[in-house]
């Protein structure tokens, strides 16, 4: 496209998002002993496993219950059947996850009916349990799936949502917290548990995929990857003292720490991701709170050596602009960050369609701040890129889509988010915590210096 062309066009021709069935198999993922199975058409699972697979790295086991020209017409009834007959044969699982697609729910088919009629059919025998998460991708993103897959696990292990008040008398159990982090890297997720241990609490982490889709090499084949939060976990969240919600975004839709706080009275904090000092304080704010005990002495160092590393480093990203996409609620906490560091975020973008994105940067950013900030909702690329090159960029931070556009306005790339596919460690990202501000901080002005290097007709040796 050349600079400065108007173009019109009403058709999406580079998202700024994944399909949303994709979101919840990779929340099912985080689930112990738990296969994935999309209602719908053998291509679907095969582009959900590649995107997985290349971000990851790790094997993905997704079933499909394949659709093909007669089920458009007649109904999927019988193959879903057809399919979880199969998975319980080949895997044994403990937890059937269904996602159904754009095409079973463009024909109308009944999923909680058909679920009902198999478990009626195997009467008497024991059967995995078995959650099911409307998600046709005409209505959402990944990160919406995601999420509407946490919900759905959440009422099916507690019986919620339905029983019309809230159970204050439930019993509660002391240093048992409930925490649904978002859909983070698996690094975010081992510091997270990290964190909690430090102060003396137990956590259900909803999901945890910290194992399951970043674990070690194998003696031999296994049908499904170790690790994942456990039945018992699960069905334990209605006991918890606490829940720990992360997403500004989020947090204007009803969640499974909302219904959990409404039907069981637990009480819920509701905070940004915590990337950045600022917001990350919160989260720690909140521990607190919940433990009755001080911040461990290790990350309150961790927090003094980011706020060192922030003067050290002002010199280089001071009046730096930069554009912002991916996940809603992970923009805004970039946002949060990069406010901190002094970087000016001019364009953010999601393809996520909220509506809610310009109030939750507004929420941290201030009504005054918010006026040198374009947010695109709802976005592609092709807009994101037109918009981005009439603003002069300094850098781009965002998943590996952004990675054409980065190259044709010739500004760095930082790769944050979901999916990282053209570099390896994806999955090890830390984006959350002091820690993680750290890193995506180095990452940010080493970037900006390689830059620098590159176009200097002598280079710099010293910086």
């Amino acid at each position: 496209m050349d600079k400065g062309q108007n173009i019109r066009y009403t058709a999406t021709t580079d998202a700024c998002k994944l399909c949303t069935p994709l979101g919840a198999s990779l929340c099912f993922k985080g689930l112990e002993n738990c296969i994935s199975l999309l209602h719908g058409s053998q291509g679907c699972s095969t582009y959900i496993r590649r995107y997985l697979i290349s971000h990851f790295r790790e094997p993905v086991d997704i079933a499909s219950s394949n659709f093909s020209e007669d089920t458009a017409i007649f109904g999927g009834g019988a193959n879903l059947k057809k399919a979880l007959d199969n998975i319980r044969r080949q895997y044994r699982p403990g937890i059937i996850g269904i996602a159904s697609t754009c095409l079973s729910e463009t024909i109308g088919d009944d999923v909680p009916m058909f679920i009902r009629e198999y478990r009626e059919a195997y009467r008497g025998e024991v059967l995995p349990r078995i959650i099911h998460v409307s998600t046709p991708s005409y209505n959402g993103t990944h990160a919406d799936g995601f999420h509407r897959a946490v919900r759905a696990t959440v009422a099916d292990f507690t019986g919620l949502p339905g029983c019309g008040c809230a159970d204050l008398s439930h019993k509660r159990v002391q240093g048992l917290v409930n925490i649904f982090p978002g859909m983070v890297s698996p690094a975010d997720l081992r510091y997270l548990k990290e964190i909690l241990a430090s102060f003396a609490l137990r956590c259900i982490m909803l999901p945890d995929y910290s194992e399951t889709l970043d674990g070690g090499l194998w003696d031999g084949f296994k049908t499904v990857q170790e690790g994942g939060v456990g039945l018992d976990s699960l069905e334990a969240m209605g006991d918890a003292e606490a829940t720990i919600e992360f997403g500004r975004v989020l947090a204007f839709d009803e969640t499974g720490g909302q219904i959990l706080e409404r039907e069981r009275g637990i009480r819920l904090h509701s905070i940004g991701l915590p990337i950045g000092v600022m917001e990350t304080d919160r989260f720690f704010s909140a521990l607190e709170d919940i433990s009755v005990i001080e911040t461990p002495a290790a990350f309150k160092k961790e927090r003094e050596r980011l706020i060192d590393s922030y003067v050290d480093g002002h010199k280089y990203v001071t009046g730096i602009r930069a554009v912002v996409y991916g996940e809603e609620d992970l923009v805004v906490g970039i946002v949060s960050f990069l406010r901190e560091i002094g970087i000016v975020p001019v364009l953010c973008g999601s393809g996520g369609q909220s509506r809610r994105l310009k109030e939750a940067i507004t929420s941290i950013a201030g009504d005054g701040d918010i006026k040198g900030i374009k947010v695109l909702e709802g976005a592609d690329f092709t807009e994101i890129e037109k918009e981005a090159e009439a603003m002069s960029p300094d850098i781009v931070i965002g998943n590996s889509k952004g990675y054409g556009m980065a190259r044709r306005m010739n500004i760095p790339l930082v790769r944050a988010g979901f999916p990282i596919h053209d570099r390896l460690g994806g999955s090890r990202v830390l984006h959350l915590g002091y820690r993680g501000a750290q890193q995506l901080f180095d990452t940010i002005v080493n970037s900006l210096l390689e830059k620098k290097q590159e176009e200097s007709e002598t280079g710099y040796s010293y910086m």
